[in-house]
């Protein structure tokens, strides 16, 4: 069964794990160190399941209610554990690999600590268009105003992606702020998705001193 197929299968009861803090995109990693009960909890039962989770965001304004039920952000991001380590007193250590977009239908009656939801698996559409190319550019400009090391990665990882993975790539590595990385995450257009996020970079390049083009990307 694929990753996609896994998540798809889990959708009409998605664990899922608020933390106002991240923002997973799909196809991204995300080391996490889990301690509160609730989420030892959400760990321990999908490791004896499927290794599905998901994560996402509370509605703004709600943050100071994490410790209840908070409304969620209709949009978040379903996951696998890739990888995990118990520690003592039922904590872990995780790494979560982002599959797909899942939009929240509904939040289930609370049978459990953590909350779980039937959402609907979003897969972007195959995508080609002068966006990709521009974003590569403006990857390109900044990558010159960067340490050659992170500057030379990003411009594989460009070169080598497409359509809303490109998008979210870029997205996950270079965007800070928490709601605009919320608001690139729920943005199911790929075009308006790959300009945010050449709109981004261009901000994050104005903010930058003038560097050295970085050579060719073997």
């Amino acid at each position: 069964m694929t990753a996609l197929e896994r998540v798809e299968k889990a959708s009409s009861a998605l664990r899922v794990f608020p933390l106002p803090s991240v923002v997973l995109f799909p196809g991204m990693a995300l080391p996490l160190h889990i301690f509160e009960r609730r989420y030892r909890d959400l760990v321990r039962d999908s490791l004896a399941a499927d290794k599905v989770m998901a994560m996402s965001q509370v509605e703004l304004g709600q943050e100071a209610e994490y410790a209840d039920r908070p409304s969620l952000r209709p949009m978040c991001c379903a996951a696998l554990i890739a990888w995990h380590q118990e520690l003592e007193e039922g904590r872990y250590n995780i790494i979560l690999q982002g599959v797909a977009r899942a939009q929240i239908c509904e939040e289930l009656p609370a049978r459990k600590r953590y909350r779980e939801v039937r959402a609907q698996i979003l897969c972007d559409p195959a995508f080609s268009g002068p966006e990709e190319e521009q974003l590569r550019q403006t990857v390109f400009e900044l990558a010159g105003r960067l340490p050659p090391a992170f500057g030379q990665n990003l411009l594989k990882n460009a070169a080598r992606m497409t359509g809303g993975n490109l998008a979210d790539a870029m997205a996950a590595a270079l965007v800070v702020d928490i709601e605009r990385r919320q608001q690139l995450l729920s943005e199911l257009d790929v075009r308006q998705r790959l300009l945010g996020v050449v709109d981004e970079i261009g901000e994050l390049i104005g903010r930058l001193a003038p560097g050295k083009a970085p050579g060719p990307v073997n």
